[in-house]
């Protein structure tokens, strides 16, 4: 007789109450079945590649690659340091940004401090609470028909839903899915309502395309806010995706906790040596910006030609509302090697996600819309 075995029964609570991480379709599948005519433009990638001196740094590092890796990856840190003029000790580094987010919620929240975060922020946001075993506070966004920032985030709002047992506020500036942002000056003013005893995380994975006026980073903000952190990554602007590297700046003694849990060894070697070169690359960074604020300026202009809601945007990709179910509309584009992202998962069934590609792949994309 066989027995039926199902692990799921035997998970913690934390664990039963999460749900795996959505990472779109099967790519690798896709790139077999459609070969050169695929246009991947669902997962926020930079078209333009990483810098020439992060491929020849990555080269270099794969000769050491029978070597562990440094621990504390010291020579970026003292580059980000350098860089950004942030202490050395408030540097912690992950295997890309998710795993930072993930790790906050399981240093500082529990079943007794509850996690904010916005409607549709981040996808992440909520699994790092529901690992953490946290009570998740989803705080509603603001309307889809705000002037300035459609779906964003109210900040009005998700001070007041923070209370003396909230441990941790997660907002992302510029903010995935939407592409909307909030201004220094409103990040600084909530800042000033939030106790010191609740964290409150900035994601600025999308902070390189920045151009708007009135936002620049969080970062201005670390000395006045020891409550305060930023994360960031390699993987958007640098194009290091496939490496996984990213990285948060914080106050030490933030970073000192994060670093009881850190796993040891958890950024590759190829990936240390990658990050520290492209970070130094400032005229591959200003091209990959210029380029992407032309593409982007482009792209939503000749998706609203076309009679397409598009939200405004100071990231690599568009939210485009369709005002009713894109699921067709994005099965189109799927047929004809159109890749990009419906947003079901966010509660936003009307709406896709865009990533500003090659202009091949957007041509491409405009070329069989339905």
């Amino acid at each position: 007789m066989t027995l039926e075995f199902d692990a799921a029964a035997l998970a913690n609570r934390a664990t039963s109450a999460l749900r795996a991480y959505d990472p779109g379709h099967d790519l690798p599948a896709l790139r077999l079945r459609f070969g050169e005519m695929l246009s991947e433009l669902g997962s926020n990638e930079n078209p333009l590649g990483p810098s020439k001196s992060a491929l020849r740094a990555a080269n270099r590092a794969i000769e050491e690659a029978w070597r562990y890796p440094d621990p504390l990856g010291a020579s970026l840190k003292r580059k980000l340091s350098d860089e950004l003029g942030v202490p050395f000790a408030g540097i912690t580094l992950g295997n890309g940004s998710h795993e930072l987010l993930m790790l906050m919620a399981q240093c500082f929240a529990d079943e007794a401090h509850p996690v904010v975060h916005s409607q549709y922020g981040f996808a992440v946001f909520p699994i790092a609470a529901a690992a953490a075993g946290a009570p998740a506070v989803a705080v509603p966004a603001l309307p889809a028909d705000h002037p300035e920032a459609p779906y964003g985030h109210d900040l009005a709002a998700m001070a007041a839903a923070v209370t003396p047992a909230t441990r941790l506020v997660y907002l992302a500036n510029p903010n995935n899915p939407t592409g909307t942002w909030f201004t220094d000056a409103a990040l600084e003013d909530f800042l000033e309502r939030i106790p010191p005893q609740t964290l409150v995380v900035v994601d600025e994975a999308y902070h390189e395309y920045v151009d708007a006026e009135g936002l620049s980073t969080a970062l201005h903000l670390l000395g006045r806010f020891p409550n305060l952190a930023v994360t960031r990554t390699f993987s958007k602007a640098y194009a290091l995706a496939g490496l996984r590297i990213g990285y948060m700046l914080s106050h030490p003694s933030v970073a000192a906790v994060c670093e009881r849990l850190r796993e040891s060894f958890n950024v590759n070697g190829v990936a240390l040596a990658a990050a520290e070169a492209a970070l130094g690359d400032h005229e591959h960074r200003a091209h990959v910006r210029a380029t992407n604020r032309r593409d982007r300026t482009w792209l939503a202009g000749e998706l609203m030609a076309r009679g397409l809601r598009v939200l405004p945007s100071q990231t690599n990709f568009l939210l485009v509302d369709l005002g009713d179910d894109a699921t067709a509309f994005e099965a189109h584009l799927f047929e004809r090697g159109v890749i990009v992202r419906p947003m079901v998962g966010y509660g936003l069934r009307h709406t896709l996600r865009i990533s500003v590609g090659s202009r091949t792949e957007l041509e491409r994309l405009l070329e069989n819309l339905p």
